[in-house]
């Protein structure tokens, strides 16, 4: 009996110890800091004085790993001669197996507005699948920074849903076909029925016979890159 007894307060720690539990209430207050790496292609016009627009693009899934020059299929490039001003476009690339880094891509952006002769109120966005996803991530991060913005085919989630109101300023356009079955056209819909109320400018295109490939019907037509240019964000 009195061995029994002996462990007897083991037994009985565990109790005592959530009976003393204390509370705490504070606030994580730190700059963490991260190594960034991203590779991209730029292609920056020669024998322009002042500053150009700059045009990103965020490439779909197909397009990941380390082979730069797959950044360039599907895209604004493929139709650069329907561009009829002098512009930059950055291309960057996201790695194998990831999801776009919003984050990285505004560092990115930043980096080259410090390293080349880019016009701050001319700066527009675009990218087709995952990278319009992407696309409306940064936009509805840093809605200051595009003049215009223009997303392919994009999956879309509850948290821009949530924040709908970051996208009332913006000049946008919405491109989806209406056979997608890789990313359904609700996504297209939800996400205009959300954002019309807020931003009754923004536009919703619907290729009626696109399946995912709404990227061809969206970058071959001139009037997008007439329109997209146009626009200034005000300083």
């Amino acid at each position: 009996m009195s061995l029994k007894l002996k462990y007897l307060p083991l037994l009985l720690l565990p109790f005592s110890l959530s009976l003393n539990a204390q509370e705490i209430k504070a606030e994580l207050n730190k700059e963490i800091k991260r190594q960034e790496k991203i590779s991209y292609i730029l292609d920056y016009p020669q024998k322009v004085k002042g500053n150009v627009p700059l045009i990103v693009f965020l490439h779909g899934s197909g397009e990941r790993g380390n082979d730069l020059e797959k950044v360039k299929a599907h895209s604004p490039f493929t139709y650069k001669n329907l561009i009829k001003e002098p512009v930059a476009i950055l291309a960057p690339q996201c790695p194998e197996n990831e999801w776009w880094d919003t984050v990285s891509i505004y560092n990115l952006i930043k980096e080259i507005q410090r390293k080349y002769k880019i016009d701050a109120s001319r700066i527009y966005l675009t990218g087709l699948s995952m990278g319009g996803w992407g696309t409306l991530k940064l936009a509805m991060e840093h809605p200051e920074m595009f003049a215009s913005v223009v997303s392919v085919c994009a999956p879309t989630d509850r948290v821009m849903y949530a924040n709908i109101h970051q996208y009332k300023d913006l000049n946008m356009k919405i491109f989806h076909g209406g056979m997608d079955d890789v990313v359904l056209p609700e996504n297209a819909f939800n996400f205009y029925q959300k954002l019309h109320p807020v931003n009754p400018t923004a536009e919703l295109t619907i290729f009626p016979n696109d399946n995912h490939n709404s990227w061809d019907s969206t970058y071959s037509n001139p009037a997008l890159y007439e329109w997209m240019l146009s626009k200034k964000k005000e300083k």
